[in-house]
């Protein structure tokens, strides 16, 4: 199976058990916009734990904000969204249609890494245990052609994202011969810019209605309240303010599901400390983060950083952590020295002071910022695509099923009456009252154990516990484990702290060393 098929049919799985959407589908849906399901609203849910209670409940300098979506629209000019918030476009002229420039020639340099891939695997398969990937990779004049074609195609696409040159991006796409995916054509237009936001009009009347803006990023709601949380909260740099909440970017190409859409949710945490620290904390929270997503347990080797060729008008630092989805290694995370603009700016543009007053130091300064940044619909996507396996069993069948860390799974236990009769359903609603209160538990009494099981690997359950004859002479249950289908015979007084053992979240904090 090509990783194009599985990723397709990962898609279909989101959608056949309730985890994703296509929004509005009954009135044939909207480009690029997703409804979660049952099952997808509660894995989202807890990957956001997850990252506020690492981030807020294991940090003691770091606090929670819900700023509003609505800013005053001087909040953008001062951020240099209204002037510099840009993709670069273009069109394929037979087609009609639009492309990220930047995107197109990104895909070309992937294709060219995928080319040098292929042949070390060749090599590695020919000569076996023998094989020296290092000198292979320096010795091989066909992976040094295409390494050195693909540096300079790349040394030529950093510095025209870096002087903003939109004549050369257009010239790169010309050069490497860049067809469209969908005319086979390379009759481009001229690259131009396009602003990302979207803009909406407030006001009782259209007359007196001022233009403002459904925000791209949630930092700035921290960036302005930056003096209110110090003051209140008594805050000593360093210091941190995290925030999960909704932004709105008109992606010029939205798609691969939900990895880039124009509606998203962000956890962002923007860090404050001292000019002339910003590094070290930047280094500090690279690795910090890391470590967080690692902790999931979906394997070091599929996660890398990617520093950034062309650096944001605010930063002076800039790194992604990647995951290998199975359309290759795509950013989850950015980690991102801010400097000291966005609250310099907004000092600027409102007339109020910015500044901290250090005590340690008794000087008064504008701090410095470093922002980690994730896509919550990036994550989801990052977790089913790690979690979903197809396996197979040893009696020749195969399985689907989600390997979810088990404190991020939608449903922890499913409890399940072996037939409708005999009192079981009652016992078996009995242990499901026993375990509501604190865990996500779900019935189901539909057709047999065997298919019962299979639709909760199909959603990731950790626990099925079947209630049968047995119990209700000894007050014992089968309980199955997802991962190794073993059963055990279980007291059903022990199943709460059974659940709550593997389930906690604890297990996910204590690989942070936090």
């Amino acid at each position: 199976m090509t990783q194009e098929e599985l990723f397709k049919k990962l898609v279909a799985h989101c959608k056949e058990y309730g985890f994703v959407f296509p929004s509005s589908e009954i009135y044939d849906g909207l480009g690029a916009v997703y409804d979660y399901g049952q099952n997808g609203v509660e894995l989202k849910n807890n990957i956001k734990r997850y990252w506020w209670d690492s981030m807020v409940k294991l940090h003691e300098n770091i606090v929670g904000l819900d700023a509003a979506i609505f800013m005053h629209p001087k909040t953008w000019e001062a951020s240099g969204h209204v002037s510099a918030f840009n993709d670069p476009l273009i069109d394929n002229k037979d087609s009609k249609k639009r492309y990220r420039a930047d995107v197109l020639i990104e895909d070309w340099m992937a294709k060219i890494d995928e080319k040098i891939e292929k042949e070390v695997a060749k090599a590695k398969k020919r000569f076996g245990e023998s094989f020296d990937e290092e000198k292979f990779r320096a010795t091989s004049p066909r992976v040094q052609e295409e390494v050195a074609k693909r540096e300079a195609v790349h040394t030529r696409f950093a510095n025209a994202m870096n002087d903003n040159d939109l004549a050369e991006l257009r010239q790169i796409i010309l050069d490497c011969e860049i067809a469209c995916p969908i005319s086979g054509t390379r009759n481009w237009t001229e690259v131009r810019q396009f602003n990302l936001m979207f803009s909406t009009q407030m006001g009782s009347t259209a007359e007196g209605a001022n233009t403002i803006y459904l925000r791209p990023e949630t930092a700035q709601g921290i960036f302005v309240n930056f003096l209110n949380v110090q003051k209140t909260g008594r805050m000593k740099i360093p210091f941190g303010i995290a925030q999960i909440g909704k932004a709105f970017r008109n992606e010029i190409v939205a798609r691969q599901f939900v990895f880039r859409m124009r509606e998203f949710e962000q956890m962002e945490m923007q860090f404050f400390v001292r000019p002339g620290t910003e590094m070290q904390w930047w280094n500090e929270w690279k690795n910090t983060r890391m470590a967080w997503h690692r902790a999931l347990g979906f394997g070091d080797e599929n996660y890398q950083f990617h520093d950034h060729d062309k650096l944001a008008h605010y930063a002076n630092a800039a790194t992604d952590i990647e995951y290998k989805f199975p359309f290759g290694f795509k950013e989850v995370e950015g980690i991102h020295s801010r400097t000291d603009f966005d609250l310099s700016n907004h000092q600027k543009f409102s007339g109020k002071k910015m500044t901290y007053f250090d005590p340690e130091t008794g000087e008064s300064y504008v701090p410095y910022v470093v922002e980690t940044s994730i896509g919550v619909d990036r994550m989801f996507l990052q977790v089913m695509s790690a979690a979903y396996t197809d396996e197979k069993l040893e009696n020749g069948d195969s399985r689907i099923v989600l390997k979810f860390p088990a404190a991020l799974a939608p449903v922890k236990v499913a409890v399940l009456p072996l037939v409708k009769k005999d009192g079981m359903p009652e016992k078996a609603q009995e242990i499901v009252n026993q375990l509501k209160y604190d865990f996500n538990v779900v019935y189901e009494e539909k057709d047999s154990v065997g298919k019962r099981y299979r639709r909760q690997d199909a959603i990731g359950t950790p626990f099925c516990v079947t209630v049968d004859g047995q119990t209700l002479e000894d007050n014992t249950v089968t309980v199955r484990h997802r991962d190794t289908m073993e059963q055990e015979r279980v007291s059903i007084d022990r199943l709460h702290a059974m659940v709550e053992e593997e389930c906690s979240y604890r297990k996910l904090y204590k690989k942070l060393n936090l």
